[in-house]
């Protein structure tokens, strides 16, 4: 197993697998990495719906592909990179949904506040991601199905409470990773107040 450190250094999206399958039991340790992260007032409200029927794929596909074409394109033109919007529009018109396993990440509002559901839910995405690298799989986070969040509920049978907040594909990357281009921390971080310098 990869020392953390490294995992972290290597996390990267990845939108396009091959058709390989992932073991329930490899899904399993992802989705209990995932259960270990922190949550506000160690509520626990995240609920992971695991897609693995190629129908309900394929129709959180075209969820993520309308998202996309009708705005999620445009709005990510203005602002990526060629080569990087060429990706994300890979992975939006056909790569996440012909991953082998789609977990939908929900908010369950009866186990904790509305409020707190996002502070709670996305560090277990978190970990997931980093599990799913740990253990030589790609992964990705997109919340583009959730712009038709009550088609995406209807298509999981979601109760009311529960709420779809983000679609994570899992599989085995279609091209090897490089690792993901980061600015330097110096030019992220501040010591004590704004301009401080690192």
């Amino acid at each position: 197993m990869p020392e953390f450190f490294e995992v972290v250094h290597r996390q990267r999206a990845c939108r396009t697998f091959t058709a390989e399958d992932v073991p329930d039991e490899v899904v399993e340790r992802l989705l209990e990495a995932a259960t270990h992260a922190p949550s506000a007032e160690n509520r626990q409200p995240w609920v992971f719906v695991v897609v693995r029927d190629e129908k309900m794929r394929a129709r959180i596909g075209k969820l993520i592909r309308r998202a996309w074409e009708d705005g999620g394109r445009a709005y990510s033109e203005q602002r990526l990179e060629a080569g990087l919007l060429a990706d994300v529009g890979r992975g939006a018109t056909g790569g996440v949904g012909a991953a082998p396993v789609i977990i939908v990440a929900c908010g369950d509002s009866s186990a904790a506040h509305e409020r707190t559901l996002p502070s709670s839910v996305f560090p277990a995405v978190q970990n997931l991601l980093l599990a799913a690298t740990a253990v030589g799989l790609g992964s990705a986070l997109t919340t583009l199905a959730t712009v038709h969040s009550g088609e995406l509920a209807s298509v999981l049978d979601l109760p009311e409470h529960v709420r779809p907040m983000a679609v994570i594909p899992v599989g085995h990357p279609a091209r090897p990773l490089g690792a993901p281009r980061r600015q330097p921390v110096n030019e992220k971080a501040h010591r004590d107040r704004w301009g401080g310098g690192w």
